[in-house]
């Protein structure tokens, strides 16, 4: 016959499994640990370890990255929320690694920064928060708005914004109501990238191809169009220039999610090719590295597709 467990170590056992092994100070005492039972358990060699001040981890080696948000949250305070990056890798965002925690709690909640938790008081904390076990974090389109602040160049965030409309986490008019509360300073990226959004553009590639097209005075393009035949759906194309019958598709295996995609391209554009549209493939790779070729190229179609009588092909913008 077994030993009864006391309250106080259910109670341990409890918050152990409920956080993933993590725990404050003030939790295990809640438990019936003294200061001194918890200094002997984190010493060199205890079984347990220091995460950050006051936040414990009840096994040795190194902690997983839930691990560590679950401490960046027990750190920052009941009604804290992850944001910008950690909470973008909870909506399946792609976005670059970082070694922070970034974490929302209300302004009036006095937590200061510490080791890998970067704490940011807000006035506006999110409506709505999702949860997955221990970890709390806001909502796809207040996460971008917060990843374009903790990231480190334009392109980053435009891929991170293009990311999540293109799994459809968010869409275009929540990102835009999050940007109309975010710091005009460092909102700048983000404000340029959903201004390409607002063009068509779903995709970093596609960024940077309108990038090429600017800087060397090419005519705009309809990015994403939905052409038709007819009555008939055609395809959606990438860039389109309806006057010269020139289509340009960023080919690139990173955007189109899976094989049946990649698959799925190539048919729309022998589709398109059929009814005599000019279909340009162009990699993501010679847009950044042979810009000056790939627009020299393009011009050449343009040129020679104005030549030619326009072609009885409808046209609709980019789906919102």
């Amino acid at each position: 016959m077994g030993w009864p467990v006391k309250p106080e170590q259910s109670a341990l056992i409890r918050i152990l499994r409920d956080q993933e092994q993590v725990i404050t100070r003030a939790q295990a005492m809640d438990c019936g640990l003294s200061r001194s039972e918890i200094r002997h358990r984190i010493r060199p060699g205890g079984p347990w370890q220091r995460l950050l001040p006051g936040v414990y981890l009840a096994v040795t080696g190194t902690p997983t990255q839930r691990q560590t948000e679950i401490a960046a949250l027990c750190r920052a305070g009941a009604g804290s929320v992850l944001t910008g990056i950690a909470a973008l890798r909870h909506h399946g965002v792609r976005a670059p690694d970082s070694p922070f925690c970034t974490v929302l709690v209300p302004a009036e909640q006095h937590r200061q920064c510490c080791g890998f938790v970067r704490v940011w008081p807000t006035t506006r904390m999110p409506v709505f928060v999702f949860t997955d076990g221990a970890v709390r974090f806001a909502e796809a389109a207040r996460a971008v708005a917060d990843a374009a602040r903790e990231l480190g160049s334009f392109r980053e965030v435009r891929a991170v914004a293009a990311d999540a409309m293109q799994r459809r986490r968010c869409r275009l008019d929540e990102l835009s109501g999050e940007l109309g509360h975010a710091p005009v300073r460092q909102s700048a990226w983000l404000r340029r990238a959903l201004a390409e959004v607002a063009d068509g553009v779903r995709s970093v590639a596609e960024g940077d191809l309108r990038d090429v097209i600017r800087a060397h005075r090419l005519p705009p393009p309809v990015f994403n169009a939905r052409l038709y035949s007819g009555r008939d759906f055609l395809a959606v194309a990438d860039a389109w220039w309806p006057e010269a019958g020139v289509v340009v598709e960023v080919d690139s295996r990173e955007w189109h999610l899976s094989p049946q995609d990649w698959e799925r391209t190539l048919r729309r554009s022998t589709r398109m090719g059929a009814l005599g549209i000019n279909v340009m493939h162009v990699t993501p790779q010679r847009i950044r590295t042979e810009a000056a070729i790939v627009a020299a190229e393009i011009r050449s179609a343009l040129e020679a597709g104005r030549a030619r009588p326009r072609l009885a092909v409808r046209t609709l913008p980019a789906a919102g």
